[in-house]
């Protein structure tokens, strides 16, 4: 076999990973959610060449530094906006976003929703620790109630978002949540995420060892996990818990999901949902589990139903349709114009 159809060699961790030197907190989640980036990626066939990485401000966004691919980190809040001209640039890149939840739901707020609303064919990861890290611990838009920090030294007396509400919220189409040490779980989300043809959210529970120490430890904690977590596959039975006997029943009286054993008060496998990821009703109360106490957390894919166009297959059909139909000269004179005298 020659040279020229020798087939390509496959590439490996090291062939994502930099010479810079990864400059994050001892501890810090963020160094599993890299690790299982530079890990996916070969799996999915990537090449350095044709992978983008943007990132706007913040410790998640010291990201595309680390991985050997192109990368731009951008300005707060705005890593949207330049995701969006990469791709419409050329469609053919696989672009991933790198934001927190102090860049992407507060300064970067109105910049998130719009790329979700428009579709536009990028994978959108946000690291949510429920801080302001980078900037030394202020309370973010995730904050619980009574956080304690620089800007609320008494307390935060706001109301915490909900990312993946908030992009259901703005039209997204796929919408997912993993951890940042769910090494098993996580590839595979990036893996759904990278295949959806369209704008995919995914929001990672994400550990500040510093500034916000263990906020997840309720849901992530090894004794805890398996009766905190809901692992959610897509046309399976939303079954959990550590002996498997508990599940997620509808509530037809009032309109919600509920926390059910099975074997107890007659309850058998027949009454509990079966995941529909298609479905956006049910992906909007998924987003809400776990708000109140004895619920799990949905982890997983919540939400996938693809259109048939995305935001840069309607640009660029749109541009062809009137390239070359008419000239500059044309457009300029076209009757909205006046002449001074």
């Amino acid at each position: 076999m020659n040279e020229m159809t020798a087939p390509a060699q496959k590439l490996t961790i090291k062939d994502f990973t930099s010479d810079q030197e990864v400059r994050w907190c001892p501890g810090c989640g963020d160094y599993a959610i890299l690790k299982c980036m530079q890990r996916t990626l070969p799996e999915l066939g990537a090449t350095r060449e044709n992978t983008v990485f943007v990132s706007g401000i913040g410790c998640s966004s010291r990201f595309p530094y680390y991985m050997d691919t192109y990368g731009f980190h951008t300005i707060h809040g705005r890593a949207p906006a330049v995701a969006t001209g990469v791709k419409l640039a050329n469609p053919e890149l696989d672009v991933w976003m790198i934001t927190g939840d102090g860049d992407g739901l507060s300064i970067g707020g109105n910049h998130m929703m719009h790329v979700l609303r428009r579709d536009v064919d990028i994978n959108i990861l946000l690291f949510n620790n429920k801080i302001y890290g980078l900037t030394k611990g202020q309370y973010s838009p995730t904050s619980d109630p009574g956080t304690k920090a620089p800007s609320t030294p008494q307390g935060s007396i706001d109301s915490p978002m909900n990312p993946i509400s908030f992009a259901l919220g703005s039209g997204a189409r796929f919408a997912a949540r993993t951890v940042d040490t769910a090494q098993k779980h996580m590839p595979g989300v990036f893996t759904r995420a990278h295949g959806f043809k369209g704008a995919s959210f995914v929001e990672i529970l994400q550990n500040c060892i510093v500034y916000n120490d263990a906020t997840w430890a309720d849901v992530t904690a090894k004794p805890v996990v398996k009766d905190k977590q809901l692992l959610l596959e897509d046309g399976e039975k939303m079954i959990f818990g550590a002996e498997d006997n508990k599940g997620i029943r509808f509530n037809a009286r009032t309109f919600e999901l509920e926390v059910v054993t099975i074997g107890e008060s007659g309850i058998t496998d027949g009454d509990i949902l079966t995941h529909d990821e298609s479905n956006l009703q049910l992906a909007r109360m998924l987003a809400e589990l776990g708000a109140n106490p004895g619920e799990p957390m949905a982890m997983g894919v919540l939400y996938a139903d693809p259109a048939e166009t995305t935001y840069a297959d309607a640009v660029h059909a749109q541009v062809d349709e009137y390239k070359g139909k008419r000239s500059l000269k044309d457009m300029i004179y076209s009757g909205q114009t006046w002449k001074v005298q």
